[in-house]
């Protein structure tokens, strides 16, 4: 009984990974069509408020609570294995789709997306790995702000404005970027590998506040 309990837990989270990964295949949808960049950036956010508020499972705005968990630490990175592959297969799914849609010839998405991937593919480890640090620590930030006890226009501000300063910026989110190479159909080991260096970027920039937090306390 225990373990079906467990094994029914295991597949809520990737169940909802995978919703994560589907609206944030929408929201990188909406953006690569938006002509706008600006605008597009604001309504990727819409991705994000929309993972939060139905309690979806998204990989960068969880790991950053991995350096809180203490002795839960292993049962917690498998649930954040389970996320990311939750969030892989979201992704895929919905940049497949796309990619063969009217839209995608309408709007120039998978050239658009194909331009973006191949700027993250000709670039150094060294700056994709900052790059993916800085969008860690934003991504924690409005998912911590959002969990608060504050009013809820602050929260949803807070949301979209992290959202816009990562795009416009040009920080790497991993779990966006498997929707750009989906969409692009520019999948390869090396890509997957990007994908993995940007994932642990991710990663130590979520981590990073909660760490700062606890030297400062």
């Amino acid at each position: 009984m225990g373990n079906s309990s467990r094994l029914t837990g295991y597949w809520k989270i990737f169940v909802n990974g995978i919703m994560a990964g589907v609206f944030i295949g929408i929201a990188g949808t909406v953006y690569l069509a938006m002509p706008i960049p600006a605008l597009g950036a604001f309504l990727f956010g819409f991705g994000l408020l929309t993972i939060l508020c139905n309690n979806f499972k998204l990989f960068t705005g969880a790991v950053g609570y991995l350096a809180s968990q203490g002795k839960n630490t292993p049962s917690y990175l498998f649930t954040l294995l389970l996320i990311w592959g939750g969030n892989l297969t979201g992704c895929f799914a919905v940049g497949s789709a796309i990619r063969f849609s009217r839209v995608a010839e309408l709007s120039g998405i998978v050239q658009r997306a194909a331009g973006l991937c191949a700027v993250k593919a000709a670039d150094s480890l060294p700056s994709l790995l900052i790059l993916a640090f800085f969008c860690g620590i934003l991504m924690y930030l409005a998912v911590d702000t959002f969990k608060r006890e504050l009013p809820p226009v602050i929260r949803m501000v807070n949301v979209f404005l992290c959202v816009m300063v990562f795009i416009i910026s040009g920080f790497e989110h991993c779990i966006a970027n498997m929707y750009y190479f989906s969409v692009a159909g520019m999948w390869s080991w090396n890509n997957l590998a990007l994908v993995l260096w940007m994932t642990l970027g991710n990663a130590l920039g979520g981590m990073f506040p909660v760490i700062a937090d606890k030297l400062r306390n």
